[in-house]
């Protein structure tokens, strides 16, 4: 019964049919002893993974989504649920960390506004420390400390600092010594755009892994290169195995495969996170992927064959992780669970948990000023719900924002519906309510259609509808994705309860 299910199941992965099954931080399994990427379904990107012990920690870019620098835990790479958000004070759009263990303490080196920082803690559940500016540019660092202790600092542009013996501060010049594997002319890419290193130590040989190509643009752009040397500081030699991971056509599932972090996990298998993005959802953002990797007699690590990124893989042999973790909440308790992101403001003056809801002061006069309430749908179809309670001129809504500038949903003041398409708003039904309704969204493929309730039961479907598939990088900028956003605007309060998200078919 267990060959004919595993047959079964491996024919819906293959055919598509199962695409919808697969949502973040929940069993992958396809199967018995079989997982399917991704192990982080929606916008995960830059992931940094960390070993300690038994123990796995993953950290992501969290851009301009506060508080940032959301630290997750697994024991067995497949399940996982949220630590600590280790960032509270803005410092600017947060890109590509590194998570790093020295002599019992954890750090977090990463980029933001021109410079690089570091926050450190004894502990992964913090508290962590504010930001430690090193004055010093580049992006993308990637932290290695050599047989001595002495600690270096890498950056995207293939270069290194090295660091003084806490790690706070930089002591030296800049360095460059790598510059990369040089791409065929005639592959389609959108640019050489060096990235992402991140170092590790095996044997003899330090491992240097790189991106290149470009993280968005064609999908055969973004891959991961590799490089040793025996010492941390070069002089770097190229893999034979160049490139180790790449997307090769436009009509695989998983487009601009890189970024790549090399580790060793349970049992002395080792693996390799990295991002993509997913044919036909580019808006669910550059989500976090895991795949194998092999040893050669000769020193280089390469994909084995027969593993394909979209087909299923034998599961790492560690302890499974704790209960599944889901994005629906009735904000019980009096802090605001740890998946929740305020885009480019934190302000923790202007909300409170109290009697399982969650009060939010209004704050501008549209949806993109307003600061939304943010979290990271992790299916293609899915739906979100929300109780609201508008208080003064305040208007709340539930809708779906990718930036400032690049959002739609449906909203609710003290008596109307509105509904917002692209920016542009007007009201959707006139005098329904009385300060309190019920909102859902549900998207199906990228075609939204929504809704409106006096009593959670008896739903009304309004006129407008959405097509979201466009809201990505590729057209938009800014490395970002569609997140589901609640919203308090106007003059007043908005009171919210019962978030529940559930995917479906």
């Amino acid at each position: 019964m267990n060959k004919i299910k595993c047959l079964l199941t491996l024919i819906c992965i293959q055919t598509g049919l199962l695409v919808n099954a697969q949502y973040q931080t929940t069993s992958h399994s396809k199967g018995a002893g079989f997982y399917t990427n991704p192990i982080f379904a929606g916008d995960y990107p830059d992931p940094s993974l960390l070993r300690d012990g038994d123990d796995y920690y993953i950290v992501h870019s969290s851009f301009e989504y506060y508080p940032g620098l959301l630290i997750w835990h697994s024991k067995d790479l497949i399940n996982w649920r949220p630590v600590t958000n280790a960032l509270h004070k803005y410092v600017g759009s947060v890109w590509a960390p590194d998570l790093v263990k020295y002599n019992n303490k954890y750090y977090i080196y990463f980029p933001a506004n021109n410079t690089n920082y570091v926050i450190t803690a004894n502990s992964m559940k913090g508290p962590w420390s504010d930001p430690v500016d090193l004055k010093v540019g580049n992006i993308d660092p990637g932290h290695i400390a050599d047989a001595a202790g002495k600690r270096y600092l890498y950056f995207s542009s293939g270069g290194y600092v090295p660091l003084s013996d806490d790690g706070l501060s930089v002591t030296g010049e800049f360095k460059h010594v790598y510059s990369g594997w040089p791409i065929p002319r005639e592959w389609t890419i959108e640019c050489f755009c060096m990235e992402g290193p991140k170092l590790v130590k095996r044997g003899d040989y330090y491992y240097l892994t790189v991106a290149e190509g470009g993280t968005a643009g064609p999908a055969t752009s973004h891959m991961i290169i590799s490089a040793r040397s025996k010492s941390p500081l070069g002089p770097w030699e190229n893999s034979p195995y160049n490139p180790l991971l790449r997307t090769s056509t436009t009509t695989e599932r998983w487009c601009s495969k890189g970024h790549g972090t090399l580790f060793e996990g349970p049992k002395g298998q080792w693996w390799m996170v990295f991002h993509a993005y997913e044919n036909g959802h580019y808006n669910m953002g550059r989500q976090t992927l895991l795949q194998p990797v092999e040893w050669t007699k000769d020193g280089w690590f390469k994909m084995p064959q027969g593993i394909t990124t979209a087909q299923p893989v034998k599961t790492p042999a560690g302890m499974p992780s704790g209960p599944v973790f889901t994005l629906s909440d009735h904000f019980e308790g009096n802090t605001l669970k740890p998946h929740w992101k305020f885009f480019g403001d934190y302000d923790t003056s202007r909300f409170q948990l109290i009697d399982n809801s969650l009060e939010m002061a209004s704050k501008g006069r549209s949806v993109g000023d307003c600061a939304p309430l943010l979290c990271i749908p992790s299916h293609h179809s899915y739906q979100a719900e929300v109780e609201m309670f508008m208080e003064g001129e305040a208007t709340g809504g539930l809708v779906l924002f990718y930036n400032n500038s690049a959002y739609s949903g449906i909203l609710a003041n003290k008596e109307n519906i509105l509904a917002n398409l692209r920016g542009w708003q007007f009201e959707a039904e006139k005098k329904v309510i009385q300060r309190h309704v019920f909102l859902r969204l549900i998207n199906r493929n990228n075609t939204v259609d929504m809704y409106y309730s006096v009593d959670g039961k008896n739903w009304n479907k309004i006129e407008s509808s959405l097509e979201v598939s466009a809201l990505h990088h590729n057209v938009l900028g800014g490395f970002l994705s569609l997140r589901i956003g609640l919203c308090a605007m106007g003059e007043g309060k908005v009171t919210f309860k019962n978030f529940t998200y559930m995917a479906i078919n």
